[in-house]
C-alpha cells in the first residue's frame, strides 16, 4: 500500500515537472498581455488525474497552478478587486481545473475517455481566463479592435459596452486556447492507449 502511494507521488511529482518544463519551453509567444501556445503543457496533469483520479488531479494541479502564479503574476498597478480576480482566474482556478481531467476515465474507451477530459478541462481554463479578461483586462477593449484595423472598426461600430469587453476577452484568449485545446485533445486521443497500457501495468 505504501509502495503503491509512493509511486502515485512520484508519478504525479514528475508529470507536474514535465508540465512545467513545456510551460516554459517550447512556446510561440505572440500576445502583448500574456498568453501562449504551448506543446501540451497541460496534458500531464489531465493524464495524473485520468490515471489516479480527481483527488491526485486537483493537487497536481494546483501545484501547477502555483508553480505558474510564482513564474508568471504580478500584480502590480492592480486594484485590490482586479489583483484577486486575476490571481484566481488566471492562475488558481485556471490551472487548477487541469486536474478534473480524469472524469471520464471510467469510459470503456479509453481514447474517447481522455480526449473527452482534455477538452473539457482546456475549455474550462479558457472561461476562466474570459471571466479575468472581462472584469480585468476590459479596459484595454477598445485599443484592442482599434488596432484590428477595419475588422475591428467594423466590431466597434455594431458592440459597445460589456458587449465589446466581452467579444475582445473571448477573441483574445481564445487566438491561444483554441489551438491549445485542440493540440491538446488530439495529442490525449493518440496517446491514451499508452496510458491505459501503463495503468495496467501498475494494477498487477
Amino acid at each position: 500500500m505504501k509502495n503503491e502511494k509512493l509511486r502515485r507521488l512520484v508519478t504525479c511529482a514528475l508529470l507536474l515537472a514535465v508540465s512545467a518544463v513545456l510551460s516554459i519551453f517550447p512556446k510561440f509567444k505572440f500576445l502583448a498581455n500574456g498568453g501562449s501556445i504551448t506543446f501540451c503543457s497541460m496534458l500531464p496533469i489531465i493524464v495524473a488525474s485520468y490515471m489516479y483520479g480527481i483527488r491526485a488531479g486537483l493537487l497536481t494541479g494546483f501545484a501547477f497552478s502555483l508553480i505558474q502564479l510564482i513564474t508568471g503574476f504580478s500584480g502590480s498597478g492592480l486594484g485590490p478587486v482586479a489583483f484577486v480576480v486575476e490571481l484566481l482566474f488566471d492562475y488558481v482556478v485556471a490551472f487548477t481545473v487541469l486536474g478534473l481531467g480524469g472524469m471520464f476515465r471510467k469510459w470503456e474507451n479509453e481514447r474517447s475517455a481522455l480526449a473527452a477530459g482534455a477538452f473539457t478541462v482546456t475549455f474550462l481554463r479558457f472561461l476562466s481566463h474570459l471571466i479575468s479578461g472581462i472584469v480585468v483586462w476590459g479596459e484595454y477593449a477598445e485599443w484592442f479592435f482599434e488596432s484590428l484595423s477595419t475588422f475591428g472598426e467594423s466590431i466597434m461600430s455594431r458592440f459597445s459596452g460589456g458587449a465589446l469587453v466581452f467579444l475582445y476577452s473571448a477573441i483574445y484568449n481564445g487566438s491561444y486556447m483554441i489551438p491549445e485545446i485542440i493540440i491538446t485533445t488530439v495529442a490525449a486521443a493518440i496517446i491514451a492507449p499508452f496510458i491505459k497500457k501503463q495503468m495496467d501495468t501498475e494494477s498487477h
